[in-house]
């Protein structure tokens, strides 16, 4: 358990997943039924950017910071992030309902929300926080949803613990991310959106993750997964979409974002989301936003690309 977070917080890939984890999110408040957010391996929950380990890579500045003034006209606008006002309220509404900002604005208003959580100092003297995925989740959730957030390393977990202390709506544990897969689901309320997103320590962690998801569906088949990935050598994801392929029958689809052309194996090109019973609206949603994170996010010589691909269903 090396692997810490601190050092990556903020980064493009940090906005991608955090992005698709508003959207599927606000598709579930829809409907006035409680649901449940599940967070597997959740980290800390909240990171420093003016902290040692952010500026010692500086990868937030090729990230969050560099889609500052595309998120700050929405901040401007004062909008509760926490409000549950996603339009269309109806699942049979037409595609072309949805704002065409929807992703970024509601990552915006996330952000704003979750960095105001439970800071003492005012917010032009803060250090510039960045929340993590639990955090995120818990802002967007009405009264009567509820968050688990799972971490098993002995000082994020501690933070975790902290950080929602006292919080009757997050409930926090410390064991191993694949066990808890197995002890919280099915969730009481039949619904929910569960993030697995692993350190990728091991080189086994991407057919463990499929089969990890494989059993889950077994417990809980009508959740919405997503399940994020790094991409390094883009050749050595094709076992995992095979196994993929082989036990899940539920709608499944990728998107995968590579912010730059090149592909070194001994470097994070990218990065992949699996997204397991895609919500309505979703890839339209995504349509619309990809291309702004695409053109922001850091690139080389404008060669930032993105795919979106059903593979089931």
């Amino acid at each position: 358990m090396n692997y810490r977070h601190a050092y990556h917080a903020g980064n493009f890939a940090d906005v991608v997943k955090h992005v698709v984890l508003c959207l599927a999110i606000q598709a579930l408040k829809r409907k006035p039924k409680a649901f449940r957010v599940i967070d597997t391996h959740a980290g800390r929950g909240r990171y420093d950017l003016a902290g040692d380990e952010a500026l010692r890579t500086g990868e937030a500045t090729g990230g969050v910071l560099a889609l500052e003034g595309q998120l700050q006209r929405f901040n401007d606008a004062g909008v509760d992030a926490g409000s549950g006002s996603f339009e269309p309220d109806t699942e049979t509404a037409s595609p072309s309902a949805l704002p065409p900002d929807e992703g970024l604005r509601l990552y915006a208003q996330a952000l704003d929300a979750a960095r105001a959580w439970r800071t003492p100092a005012a917010p032009d003297t803060a250090p510039r926080f960045y929340p993590g995925s639990p955090l995120i989740a818990r802002v967007l959730l009405r009264p009567q949803d509820r968050l688990i957030a799972n971490e098993l390393h002995p000082e994020d977990a501690a933070a975790l613990r902290h950080l929602f202390a006292r919080d009757p709506q997050s409930k926090t544990m410390a064991i191993d991310g694949w066990t808890a897969l197995k002890a919280v689901l099915p969730p009481p309320e039949r619904r929910a959106v569960v993030l697995i997103d692993p350190p990728y320590e091991r080189t086994d962690d991407l057919p463990r993750m499929a089969r990890a998801l494989a059993q889950a569906l077994k417990r809980f088949a009508t959740g919405i997964y997503l399940l994020w990935y790094p991409i390094k050598d883009p050749d050595t994801l094709r076992p995992y979409r095979q196994q993929l392929a082989a036990t899940v029958t539920q709608p499944t689809a990728t998107l995968e974002f590579f912010h730059h052309a090149g592909r070194r194996a001994d470097k994070l090109n990218g990065c992949g989301l699996t997204i397991v019973n895609p919500p309505y609206q979703l890839e339209d949603a995504l349509t619309a936003v990809m291309p702004t994170l695409t053109a922001h996010l850091e690139t080389v010589t404008g060669q930032g690309t993105w795919t979106y691909e059903p593979l089931s269903g």
